[in-house]
């Protein structure tokens, strides 16, 4: 089983972390909804080696990253578990990248992004589909998303659960996934091997700022 999973893993085709990692369909669709931040505070939730927290910086954000087992020196350690280190209307944007399926309560995690967030911030999510088609077709095989997914994951979402835990989110996925792919709203729970989520939250009055 474990070499079948690494070969799929290694093979040209856009499905998800694999050997792509940085680069896949959904992370280049999620980036491109960070707009660019003037000395705005970006979180990078579950920052691990901080390749994203370097990307956000060239947006012009400063940013703050959180792991609870970090390979990046400037990292706060910090469980996501527990929440947000952070004070209420303090954030202008949320990102976060293949974390919230390894939380036990993601719907928290959700509560504490919009308690954190300034009016007009913006939140940028992604996390696998694990009831895309493919796993449908496998599944006679016994590669249920339990088995070929990290053995750390807690969530194996649909667009139902998902749709739940994010309300006001919009869902964005992709298709399909050699040579090109198309960005896509719709079918995203059948057609898409990754979610990515991101919300507007509106603008309202004064907010609180960090140091």
């Amino acid at each position: 089983m474990e070499k079948i999973i690494q070969f799929l893993k290694k093979l040209p085709i856009d499905v998800g972390q694999g050997e792509k990692k940085y680069d896949t369909a959904g992370k280049r669709i999620a980036f491109s909804a960070v707009e660019e931040g003037t000395d705005n505070i970006a979180v990078d939730v579950g920052c691990r080696d901080g390749y994203w927290t370097e990307r956000l910086k060239t947006r012009g954000y400063r940013v703050y990253a959180l792991d609870s087992k970090p390979d990046y020196p400037e990292a706060i350690l910090h469980d996501i578990e527990q929440g947000l280190p952070f004070p209420d209307r303090s954030v202008d944007l949320v990102w976060c990248t293949e974390v919230i399926e390894h939380l036990y309560r993601p719907h928290f995690f959700f509560q504490e992004v919009e308690r954190v967030m300034k009016p007009g911030g913006r939140s940028v999510i992604t996390t696998p589909n694990s009831h895309w088609w493919f796993y449908w077709v496998v599944r006679p095989l016994g590669w249920t998303p339990q088995k070929l997914q990290n053995p750390d994951h807690k969530q194996f979402f649909s667009i139902q659960a998902i749709r739940k835990f994010a309300e006001g989110y919009d869902i964005f996925g992709y298709f399909p996934y050699a040579l090109f792919f198309f960005c896509i709203t719709r079918a995203v729970g059948a057609l898409s091997p990754t979610f990515i989520l991101v919300r507007r939250f509106p603008r309202a009055s004064k907010s609180a700022n960090l140091p």
